[in-house]
């Protein structure tokens, strides 16, 4: 039995969830998630639980038990508590502003890079433009966002300046040696 797929999804408190044949709607205080699942899977509500049960234990539906519950428990913890995902900007002159929505990235090219959030994101900048965290209910958006920003400049190895992940090690390189 899968450990992921059999464990309980408990409900917060504002947070309702309604099935129509293969669609799930979670509705929370932080906004409303649908998606599709798997006929096969089904999806047991009880007073403030939610449990998948799979139909057999043939490989495909194992694999299918486990990816659903923990999809399900995303939609659950984004609209009520919503996800985060911080990101870090290295190097002289580089920084990240707001104006207005827009995120804008000053990141060592001739021009400013722009990025504009969905609906239900949000960016914010701290500490002068060092740090940006994107907000969101879809774990999934969220970090494809936090991804895109950090391609516009991933961090290099030689000085490490660029964009990286909160708590990312860049592994570093010695560079060239000088005169003896």
């Amino acid at each position: 039995m899968s450990r992921i797929g059999k464990a309980p999804i408990p409900l917060p408190k504002g947070v309702s969830v309604s099935q129509a044949d293969t669609l799930v709607t979670v509705k929370g205080p932080k906004g409303t998630l649908a998606q599709e699942f798997l006929p096969s899977m089904t999806i047991e509500m009880e007073e403030d639980v939610l449990t998948v049960v799979r139909p057999s234990d043939s490989r495909e539906d194992r694999a299918m038990h486990g990816l659903t519950r923990a999809l399900l428990n995303n939609m659950v913890v984004g609209v009520s508590d919503g996800f985060t995902k911080t990101l870090e900007v290295e190097g002289v002159g580089y920084r990240a502003q707001m104006e207005g929505n827009t995120l804008v990235l000053n990141v060592g090219y001739s021009h400013p890079i722009n990025f504009e959030p969905p609906q239900d994101m949000s960016f914010e900048v701290e500490d002068r433009g060092k740090i940006i965290r994107v907000h969101g209910i879809d774990k999934q958006l969220v970090g494809e966002y936090a991804a895109r920003i950090r391609k516009t400049r991933p961090p290099e190895p030689y000085k490490g300046k660029g964009i990286r992940y909160q708590g990312e090690y860049v592994r570093r390189k010695a560079g060239k040696t000088g005169k003896v």
